[in-house]
């Protein structure tokens, strides 16, 4: 049965602890930008590997953030102490003020995952799905009032919007919270009904199918239809690096969700099928429809998120 948010609840989210669930590209962003605010950060992150990636990522973009004068070193240092890595959601802070689910996008895990989470019990409980209808995640849980969509976007700490998506059951309590959250982040929110793909998905995905169409019907080279999309429209990354950096393989799972929702336009390419059967998931493998000669780079240090950050001038 839904509770209500009690006063102390809703005050203590202001500088609450924050868990992560999901330790991958978004998590470690979420993360960073969390604990930059002044978060204590509790990530949980099973693969001993998926850790030390999670750990050089987070450092490197503090490094990145050193070097060009965005925080001092007692800021960074600081930082880093904010951060606690575990290996299972049996770990999580009890009655945290917010936690934020990040796994791959699967319906079943996403449910699994969520079910332990809300044993912890978060004044708020988040999903960061791109694209996964927040009813089908929520009728798994006990208080579905307390939950709704918090959809960053990649690289973290430099693109400024967090899409929210409120569930049927998700309380204005809840929403409110979710708000002041990203408020506090220095970011801006976007409300949006529970529809599959919310809003900025399907605005990414019919862009990117698109570039992935017309590289596979030879209209242009990946280089030059990214030169496009950047220098003819002033997008900050073009479509096709872009979907490396996300991961094919990502791209693959959404496309698939959302033509199961809204039909055959949003239909996997064929050349985007056979990139993700053949590995060539993107930048984490090294190759996607670009090559990436230093995969384990963080995203902080390519030029190409460089160009977002001064694009958005919005650095941590």
């Amino acid at each position: 049965m839904p509770r209500p948010l009690t006063r102390r609840e809703e005050e203590h989210v202001g500088l609450g602890a924050v868990a992560v669930v999901g330790g991958g590209t978004m998590g470690v962003g979420i993360a960073y930008v969390f604990a930059r605010a002044g978060h204590d950060v509790t990530v949980v992150e099973p693969v001993e590997q998926q850790r030390r990636t999670l750990v050089s990522t987070f450092d490197g973009a503090l490094a990145g953030a050193l070097e060009r004068a965005k925080m001092t070193r007692a800021e960074a240092e600081a930082m880093r102490d904010r951060l606690a890595l575990v290996p299972s959601t049996d770990d999580l802070p009890h009655g945290a003020a917010l936690a934020i689910e990040t796994v791959p996008e699967q319906v079943a895990l996403k449910r699994e995952v969520l079910r332990e989470m809300e044993g912890a019990e978060p004044v708020v409980l988040a999903t960061n799905t791109s694209a996964i209808p927040i009813g089908l995640l929520a009728d798994s849980l006990d208080d579905p009032s307390r939950f709704l969509g918090m959809h960053f976007f990649n690289p973290v700490w430099s693109l400024p919007l967090v899409e929210l998506i409120h569930g049927e059951a998700t309380s204005a309590a809840t929403i409110d919270l979710a708000r002041a959250s990203v408020d506090r982040l220095g970011k801006e929110s976007i409300l949006v009904a529970d529809v599959p793909g919310f809003a900025t998905s399907r605005l990414d995905m019919a862009a990117a199918l698109e570039a992935i169409r017309m590289l596979e019907d030879g209209v242009a080279s990946a280089a030059d239809i990214d030169r496009a999309a950047v220098l003819a429209y002033r997008h900050p990354v073009g479509p096709l690096r872009l979907s490396d950096i996300v991961g094919l393989d990502v791209r693959l799972d959404i496309a698939r969700s959302l033509e199961a929702s809204h039909g055959p336009r949003f239909a996997p390419p064929r050349l985007l099928v056979d990139k993700v059967a053949a590995g060539e998931l993107g930048q984490k493998v090294g190759r996607g429809f670009h090559d990436w000669p230093d995969p384990a780079s963080t995203p902080d240090a390519s030029g190409q998120d460089r160009a977002r950050d001064r694009a958005h001038d919005r650095e941590a």
